[in-house]
C-alpha cells in the first residue's frame, strides 16, 4: 500500500511539473496519427485502385506493359514499407537524405518527416486492406455497371468503393489507433510526441517508471476514445437496425376516390358508362 501511495504521490509530482509537456505531446501525437492515417487511407486506396485495372486480352501491349509496371511497383513498395520497422525508415528518411546529398538535401521541418514516414508506412498496410475490400463486393455489380455504360473509373467511384469503404472501415481505425501507438518510435528523428515528452520528464527526474505510468494511462485513455468513436461511426454508417413499411401503397386510390358506380362517387359525372346507366341508354339505343 505504501508503495501504491509514494506511485501515486510521484505521479502526482510529474504531472505538476511536467503535465503541460506531456499535454502538448499528447495533442502532437493525435495530430500527427490522424493526419497520416488520412493521407495513407488515400495511398491504400490509390493503390487498390491501380492494382484491379481489368488487363483484357485484347488490350494493346503498351497497356498490359504500363499495367504489369505499376503493379510491380506498388507490390515492392508495399513489401518494403510493410517489412520494415517505421523507426528504421525514419532514420532512412530523415538522417538518409542528407547523407546520400552530401547535406545538399534534408528535412527542416520535423513536422514534415513524420507525417511523411507515418503516411508511407500506412499506406503500405491500407493498399492490401483496400484490395481486399475491393474483392469482396460482389462481382455482379462490376459486370452491371459495365452494362450500362459505365467506364472502370466510374464504376470504382460510384459503386465499388463506397461499398468497399464500409468493408474496410474497421482496418482503418485499426490502423489509426495503431498510428497513436506508434508514433512514438518518431523520438529517433527528435518528433515532440507523447513519449518525447516523457523521455524529457524521466531526464530531469530520474523517475522513470511513475512517467511511464503516466505514459501508460495517457495511451490507454487515446486508445479507448478513439474506439469508441469509431465503433459510433461504423454505427453511423450501417444506418437504422429496422425500417418501418409502408403501410399504404402510394399507386392506390385513396380511400372514399373510387367505388362502384351504383353508389355514386364524385366522378359519376365524367363517366359517361354511368350516366348512360342512369338516363336509361346503351349502346344499341344510340
Amino acid at each position: 500500500m505504501e508503495i501504491l501511495i509514494q506511485l501515486v504521490n510521484d505521479i502526482g509530482k510529474l504531472w505538476a511539473k511536467y503535465g503541460a509537456s506531456y499535454l502538448t505531446g499528447m495533442r502532437n501525437t493525435l495530430i500527427l496519427a490522424l493526419t497520416a492515417t488520412a493521407i495513407g487511407c488515400v495511398i491504400g486506396f490509390l493503390c487498390g485502385v491501380l492494382n484491379t485495372i481489368p488487363c483484357a486480352p485484347g488490350d494493346s501491349p503498351v497497356k498490359k506493359f504500363f499495367l504489369k509496371l505499376i503493379r510491380a511497383i506498388v507490390r515492392i513498395y508495399v513489401e518494403v514499407f510493410r517489412g520494415t520497422p517505421m523507426v528504421l525508415q525514419a532514420v532512412f528518411l530523415y538522417y538518409g537524405l542528407p547523407y546520400f546529398t552530401n547535406g545538399a538535401q534534408r528535412f527542416d521541418n520535423i513536422w514534415a518527416a513524420a507525417i511523411l514516414v507515418v503516411s508511407i508506412n500506412t499506406g503500405a498496410y491500407m493498399a492490401e486492406s483496400v484490395r481486399g475490400g475491393i474483392i469482396s463486393v460482389d462481382p455482379g455489380q462490376t459486370e452491371g455497371a459495365k452494362a450500362i455504360g459505365m467506364t472502370h473509373v466510374q464504376t470504382m467511384l460510384n459503386v465499388i468503393l463506397p461499398q468497399a469503404l464500409r468493408n474496410i472501415m474497421p482496418q482503418i481505425g485499426n490502423n489509426f489507433i495503431i498510428n497513436v501507438k506508434d508514433t512514438s518510435v518518431m523520438f529517433i528523428i527528435g518528433f515532440p510526441d507523447f513519449f518525447s515528452a516523457h523521455r524529457a520528464a524521466v531526464g530531469a527526474s530520474y523517475l522513470y517508471f511513475p512517467s511511464a505510468a503516466v505514459e501508460m494511462i495517457g495511451y490507454l485513455t487515446m486508445t479507448l476514445i478513439a474506439s469508441f468513436l469509431l465503433r459510433w461511426l461504423e454505427k453511423k454508417m450501417d444506418g437504422k437496425g429496422d425500417y418501418e413499411l409502408v403501410a399504404v401503397d402510394p399507386l392506390v386510390m385513396t380511400a372514399g376516390t373510387y367505388s362502384h358506380p351504383d353508389k355514386g362517387t364524385p366522378f359519376d359525372e365524367q363517366n359517361r358508362e354511368y350516366q348512360n346507366a342512369k338516363y336509361g341508354r346503351n349502346r344499341g339505343e344510340r
